[in-house]
């Protein structure tokens, strides 16, 4: 593995910009128009979520870890920046994705369990051979070029939680928005210590309300923190004095506000990228926002048509 993520291949090969990203898709798009066009698919946050429920479903039968499901999101990601998805089959594609991420994760599973689990889950989508997911193995190491050893945001999330004294709510909360980001384009566009930076922030900020889809205001909030931030930078002391709250509710508040003054003064004094931190959490904002309008019934009728229609399910 390489010793961080900096001379890793993800940073080297598989970080990309928005304008890198978009280009690659559109490029895919017009090698298959005649397929595009016949077959309408979900918008792409609505494919990801639909995508990260199907995964989560197999994942949780054959108790996979979560690092090896984030793992698998991000070799799909990585897969369909090179491969259009109406040519595939994307049940073959989840099964095979949590199946290589499990071995590279060093929790691996008998191929004949997932293969048993899969049929399962979607037997009138996937008539499974065991040949047929060690094809596909294949198919993904070649479209990936062999470049499989994944950073996660978990790792710095783990080492900064007692540096600003997060509660185990405030953890999980951060660990929510870092699995939601794999519902996004954000793993392929920033590094993982941003990721996990902004899911801190976040979890600081949405504490009184751990719901993320039902904050917009505070998420709203936590980008005016990192532009002030940006704004300050350098200088900002982070030292300021809250003054003492007489209610229990006033002094939760005053340890919050201290806890993200705190946290500000770290990102001014440090090289973090605050305007990377900024996008993420737009982003996120932005997915949270869509997520409420996600029609499952429609994302599975659009993804089962193309592939009962081209015969993908019988092979």
């Amino acid at each position: 593995m390489a010793a961080n993520y900096w001379e890793s291949t993800q940073r080297r090969f598989w970080q990309f910009s928005k304008d890198e990203l978009a280009q690659m898709r559109d490029e895919l798009e017009k090698s298959d128009q005649a397929l595009v066009q016949m077959f309408s698919l979900p918008r792409r946050t609505h494919l990801n979520i639909y995508f990260n429920q199907q995964i989560g479903r197999l994942s949780k039968r054959l108790n996979v870890k979560q690092q090896a499901v984030a793992t698998a999101q991000l070799y799909i990601k990585r897969f369909y920046c090179k491969v259009e998805i109406r040519r595939t089959n994307p049940y073959l594609v989840l099964t095979t994705a949590l199946y290589l991420a499990c071995k590279m994760e060093e929790c691996p599973q008998h191929i004949r369990m997932f293969v048993a689990e899969a049929r399962s889950l979607w037997p009138d989508l996937l008539h499974l051979e065991v040949s047929r997911v060690g094809e596909c193995e294949f198919f993904l190491i070649s479209e990936m070029n062999s470049q499989l050893i994944v950073h996660q945001p978990y790792r710095t999330l783990t080492s900064l939680q007692s540096d600003f004294y997060l509660t185990p709510d405030e953890i999980n909360l951060a660990l929510s928005v870092i699995n939601d980001h794999y519902m996004t384009d954000l793993p392929l566009l920033y590094p993982p210590h941003i990721i996990a930076l902004t899911a801190i922030l976040l979890a600081l900020v949405l504490r009184p309300n751990p719901v993320p889809g039902g904050n917009a205001a505070n998420l709203a909030a936590a980008a005016a923190t990192l532009t002030q931030v940006q704004q300050t930078r350098p200088g900002a002391s982070g030292s300021g004095q809250n003054t003492p709250g007489g209610t229990e509710k006033d002094k939760q508040q005053e340890v919050r506000v201290g806890k993200v003054q705190r946290f500000a003064a770290f990102l001014a004094e440090s090289n973090v990228d605050i305007e990377g931190m900024i996008d993420c959490t737009q982003e996120l904002i932005s997915f949270y926002e869509c997520q409420e309008q996600y029609n499952d019934k429609l994302s599975r009728e659009q993804i089962n048509r193309f592939v009962k229609a081209r015969g993908l399910d019988k092979h």
